[in-house]
């Protein structure tokens, strides 16, 4: 009879009235990386890209939360 409480996650609603999964938050923030990179080396494919930056969320202990964007950047434009 609990168990809502107990998975109930955090969500919004942005201003245009579409609901925001708390999930896709990070979608955005990863896209808007995932550009910036492209932008700084344009002669990287994005697959590439994408495994350098996962290169760096394993080095990370798995994780890339707590890193500032622009150190993320950094770190995955020495990998490449």
């Amino acid at each position: 009879e609990n168990s809502l409480q107990k998975t109930s996650t955090c969500s919004s609603v942005n201003p245009s009235g579409v609901f925001v999964s708390p999930y896709a938050l990070n979608l955005s923030s990863f896209t808007k990386l995932i550009k910036r990179l492209q932008e700084r080396h344009p002669e990287f494919s994005r697959d590439k890209i994408v495994e350098a930056v996962q290169e760096v969320r394993k080095i990370n202990k798995g994780v890339l939360s707590g890193l500032a964007i622009s150190s993320i950047e950094e770190k995955t434009s020495d990998i490449l």
